[in-house]
């Protein structure tokens, strides 16, 4: 028997991966997942109500990324899955265009991150703080560990960027996106923590994309996972790119 519905008639995204408890789903971006004063399409606006709740999203992702976002069927399912987030019983592999080239090929970004107000009204962002840097503010400031193992993918030295994956090994507020800007390569189109628009690509949203997710199954030793492609602006960009 299929499992039911998740989406409201004409409003249905792509699904990943299913069972009866819960879904993977291929988020587009540009698509906020909570609604909000500004925002009425959402994703959590799609759902269709089942008979005993939900569906409930899992986790989260920025309005502007891409890819693999896990959705529960059954309350059981979310609790279940929240405890394996926590637990940190999930692999989540990033891909993002970058602007520029980092200098070594791979590595393991390590620091701390905590949320800076931008003044004037003009909201807020993440910080990086090194751990050797920390202050008795930064710890007063609810700085977080954030560690993002990365490795250089590809290059078009011609555009002057690069093609990056990252794996998370914590779930921080925009990690991947400080982290990038932290190597000196920002995601190319990122808003926040970009630099100047790169010549001839100003129009391109921003290349983030939850390229892999896995996660340990509720009541199974079987991982729930799913891959998910890239959209039409990223798969045209890595098309010019040779493998570094």
């Amino acid at each position: 028997m299929s499992p039911p519905p998740l989406f409201r008639p004409g409003a249905a995204l792509p699904i990943l991966w299913e069972n009866d408890r819960c879904a993977i789903i291929n988020k587009p971006s540009g698509l906020p997942v909570h609604p909000g004063p500004r925002t009425t399409d959402t994703v959590e606006s799609r759902f269709l109500p089942q008979k005993r709740g939900g569906p409930w999203l899992v986790h989260r992702l920025d309005a502007d990324t891409a890819g693999c976002l896990l959705i529960a069927r059954r309350k059981t399912a979310l609790t279940q899955l929240q405890e394996a987030f926590a637990g940190r019983q999930v692999r989540k592999v990033y891909w993002a265009i970058v602007q520029g080239r980092p200098v070594q090929a791979e590595g393991l970004i390590d620091n701390f991150l905590h949320k800076e107000s931008l003044g004037n009204g003009q909201g807020w962002k993440m910080a990086a703080v090194p751990a050797s840097g920390m202050t008795g503010t930064d710890k007063g400031s609810g700085a977080l560990p954030a560690r993002t193992r990365w490795k250089l993918v590809a290059h078009n030295p011609e555009k002057d960027i690069s093609l990056l994956e990252l794996e998370l090994l914590t779930g921080r507020t925009h990690q991947a996106r400080v982290h990038c800007a932290t190597l000196g390569t920002p995601i190319l189109g990122d808003p926040v923590y970009g630099t100047v628009p790169h010549p001839g690509l100003s129009h391109v949203p921003m290349q983030l994309l939850a390229r892999q997710l896995q996660v340990k199954g509720p009541e199974s030793e079987k991982p729930l996972e799913a891959v998910a492609p890239p959209e039409a602006d990223m798969a045209r960009l890595i098309a010019t790119m040779a493998p570094a």
